[in-house]
């Protein structure tokens, strides 16, 4: 028995989100939509759909190009956060959730800088990170059997998946249904562990995530 939060990042897409939330919906399970801005004003009505059935919008950057910890600038944070959080607009949970982005999933240095992190802070965002990286996007047909062992390895996993088009959302029913027999326990929100920003307060250690120049 092992519990699962679903997420799912990069989207909207209109060649892959559509499938996922169909399947969500026919089993009944909410996840969040951690978005990027510029893909969502394309693509709005696909997020408006998510949040009608019930899954929370989160923001994951206006360009999700170069790792907030590789910048200089000292506008990071409203540029990438803040405008996306503005297109986001009366889908955002009340609690502001934002996810970086590392390259390949990678937790270090690379998710914030500082002006992101001061941003998060004043803003009162909170950070979910993750503890479960299955690789759909470079394994698009083989992630599902590494999920299910990420999963059974730990109590509580809070995954990422990708809702963009390369295929690997064609094995989300069938990961579900092997997670189902597993034992799995779908819930929404997110492990304590995971979240190092609270509502705009550092509430664990934020250091190793954060790059100052």
């Amino acid at each position: 028995m092992f519990d699962l939060t679903l997420t799912f990042d990069n989207g909207p897409e209109p060649e892959a989100t559509p499938l996922v939330l169909d399947v969500l919906a026919r089993r009944g399970v909410r996840s969040t939509f951690f978005v990027i801005g510029e893909k969502l004003v394309r693509t709005r009505a696909l997020a408006e759909r998510a949040h009608a059935e019930g899954h929370w919008i989160g923001n994951h950057s206006w360009t999700h190009r170069v790792p907030f910890g590789e910048r200089i600038e000292a506008d990071t944070g409203e540029r990438e956060i803040g405008t996306t959080q503005t297109v986001i607009g009366d889908l955002a949970h009340a609690r502001r959730y934002f996810r970086p982005f590392g390259g390949g999933g990678h937790l270090d240095r690379r998710l914030l800088n500082a002006s992101a992190l001061d941003f998060l802070t004043a803003g009162g965002f909170t950070c979910v990170l993750w503890n479960a990286i299955p690789r759909d996007w470079s394994d698009p047909e083989g992630w599902a059997v590494r999920a299910l062992a990420q999963c059974r390895a730990q109590s509580w996993t809070l995954m990422v998946l990708h809702d963009v088009p390369s295929g690997a959302m064609r094995y989300l029913e069938e990961f579900l249904d092997r997670a189902a027999e597993a034992g799995a326990r779908l819930r929404q929100d997110f492990p304590p562990d995971c979240l190092p920003i609270v509502e705009g307060i550092v509430v664990r250690p934020i250091e190793d995530y954060v790059t100052r120049r």
